[in-house]
């Protein structure tokens, strides 16, 4: 009996791989528009978007203040991470769109005003709330920043609204929790739809993003400081 070669072993990773995305995204499929009770309150995302049609929440204990959690927050650099460099560049050749451009702001805030989002409400050191209308389902994907009250009464058929936040809270001495969390909801069932598939198809993409992100915080706000000098 022959022992299995690295190619048999890849195979067979790649297979497992194929099959864990695919039950990942039935589970997002089914569960899309499914609301569940989670007792977390977000101030912002309250105000700008209370009701929605999928949300989605992470969360990391980390071993330091809450304003250093969130230093590390706001200077977060995706493009440092390669499972999200990998990510993106999956979603260009599964959608076929236009390879991104590299240059451009590298901390998080900044690269997402870059791309079109719009700073919706902030408590400084804190959490900060982003939005944006979209249609990303389509291959060359844009964000279009609205101001504020436009942002929460826009309804104009064919687009998803999404509004996502970034906080750290204080979890005891030199203990903090760094969250995030995404809603969405479409302005027509067309669009419910469309965004519902796309999704599902991308969904354990964005888990591994965000997880990436998350860890990412936490190695950089865990770091011992440097000695100046």
């Amino acid at each position: 009996r022959s022992e299995p070669t690295p190619a048999r072993w890849l195979a067979l990773g790649s297979a497992v791989a194929g099959l864990s995305w695919a039950g990942y995204a039935g589970v997002a499929w089914v569960r899309y528009g499914r609301r569940t009770k989670t007792g977390e309150a977000d101030r912002l995302l309250d105000r700008f978007m209370p009701e929605y049609e999928a949300a989605v929440r992470h969360q990391t204990q980390v071993a330091a203040p809450a304003a250093v959690t969130f230093a590390a927050i706001s200077a977060l650099d995706l493009r440092q991470s390669k499972i999200a460099s990998a990510l993106f560049r999956g979603r260009e050749l599964l959608m076929r769109s236009k390879p991104a451009k590299e240059a451009g702001p590298a901390t998080l805030f900044a690269w997402a005003e870059s791309l079109g989002w719009r700073l919706l409400g902030q408590s400084p050191g804190r959490d900060v709330l982003f939005g944006a209308i979209t249609q990303h389902w389509e291959a060359n994907v844009t964000f279009r920043g609205l101001e504020p009250d436009e942002f929460r009464h826009f309804n104009e058929p064919g687009y998803a609204k999404i509004a996502w936040t970034v906080r750290a809270d204080p979890a005891g001495a030199n203990q903090s929790v760094a969250r995030t969390q995404t809603r969405v909801i479409t302005t027509d069932p067309h669009s419910r739809t469309r965004f519902r598939r796309y999704r599902a198809c991308l969904s354990p993409g964005i888990l591994l993003i965000r997880y990436a992100a998350l860890r990412m915080v936490k190695r950089q706000a865990e770091r011992p400081p440097t000695r100046s000098g």
